[in-house]
């Protein structure tokens, strides 16, 4: 519940100070943004981001690459700057990512269609593609150790996120047909909510999950495939993380306390994301980083890349250091903070943290090896779940 309609319970003299407040609130923090200085890139913090593990929880090129090029890297060839883009490898190499989990998104409203799955496995098919064209680049990961191998080599490790429940048509083994192709997690649902799983942005159906639901998730935990609770209701989220046996992520969704956006996590769900072992891993997208008070001035506000740190430092100060990452949902948004535009910026995420006072152990952690700790122990989970 946001402070305003919290405040709707009091009396007309109480919201209209409480409306003051807010406004003054808004005043202080655009100035205060205006003063907090643009990052600058040094050689301590450049030598803390090459040695980690950047993991990004969420990229849509695939979908850019659909959209704007006809499903072809000949029209949109990413060895070169691509402007219209946030991603090219150039700004890849750049901005030092190491490991990536790429959405093969299609919108919700294939499920009325019914053909969610052939246009899955169509964006899945690009990915692969985007494998094949640039190999010196890009090699698919099946493992947590298959991440590290090919990091190791130099190469940025691959694997693919299912955007959306509604991908399996209701069918179980689907899940399976889709972990066989490359895909390491799905977010149980997109804009819209399924018969079995809320969507944070539609009207309740299950209020939580329905028992196909919870179904889901255990194929999920048998596979070795993340459990990813972003697009889903609070209700949801707490369903999933009462049933999975195995840690869970937030791909790409940020602190609803900073900005009170349906699609960002309650504080009352971060300590749960912390005893299940889980990881959010912080969207970059204008609209769900900037102060909410902020943005009930200025709806196309941008925000800057301190906003996108406070919202790290808010998961960190409610489930831990262990339990935050980066998914910056580059080339799924429309708009993006200041001074991270472009894959090219990660570094300067690595750079305030330092300056906030963060250690090299601890922004490694938020970089990626939180995100690794979580797949190797879905892993585990699997190995457990078949032996039984």
């Amino acid at each position: 519940m946001s402070r305003l309609q919290q405040s709707s319970r009091l009396s007309t003299a109480s919201f209209w100070r409480i409306t003051a407040v807010l406004a003054l609130y808004a005043a202080t923090s655009q100035a205060e943004d205006a003063h907090r200085p643009k990052v600058v890139l040094t050689p301590e913090a450049a030598e803390i981001h090459s040695t980690g593990m950047l993991f990004d929880g969420h990229n849509d090129l695939p979908w850019a690459i659909r959209e704007n090029g006809n499903s072809s890297f000949d029209k949109l060839d990413i060895s070169n700057p691509q402007p219209t883009l946030h991603t090219d490898i150039p700004r890849l190499r750049q901005g030092g990512l190491k490991a990536q989990f790429w959405s093969v998104f299609v919108p919700a409203s294939h499920d009325k269609t019914g053909d969610a799955l052939l246009q899955t496995l169509h964006q899945i098919s690009i990915v692969k593609t985007m494998m094949e064209k640039y190999p010196e680049t890009f090699e698919f990961a099946s493992t947590a150790d298959d991440i590290e191998r090919i990091v190791n080599s130099g190469k940025v490790a691959s694997m693919m996120g299912v955007e959306g429940g509604y991908s399996i048509e209701d069918e179980l083994s689907n899940l399976q047909r889709l972990y066989d192709e490359g895909c390491r997690y799905m977010t149980l649902t997109h804009s819209k909510s399924l018969q079995w799983a809320d969507s944070a942005t539609d009207e309740p159906i299950s209020h939580g999950l329905s028992d196909f639901g919870k179904d889901v998730v255990l194929e999920m935990n048998r596979l070795g495939m993340l459990v990813d609770l972003s697009h889903v209701s609070p209700e949801t989220m707490k369903a999933a993380l009462a049933t999975t046996k195995a840690p869970v992520i937030f791909s790409h969704s940020s602190a609803r306390a900073i900005c009170d956006h349906p699609r960002n996590v309650p504080d009352d769900v971060l300590p749960l994301v912390a005893e299940n072992g889980g990881v959010v891993m912080v969207n970059f997208f204008s609209a769900f980083i900037v102060p909410t008070a902020q943005l009930k001035q200025d709806k196309e506000a941008r925000g800057s890349l301190h906003d996108v740190v406070d919202h790290i430092v808010h998961v960190v100060n409610i489930a831990g250091i262990d339990h935050v990452g980066i998914g910056s949902d580059y080339d799924g948004v429309p708009r993006l903070p200041e001074q991270l535009e472009s894959v090219a910026s990660y570094p300067l995420i690595t750079q305030e943290l330092l300056n906030r006072g963060y250690d090299k152990e601890s922004i490694h952690k938020i970089l990626g090896g939180n995100v690794m700790r979580v797949l190797r122990n879905a892993e585990f989970v699997a190995k457990s779940l078949k032996q039984e």
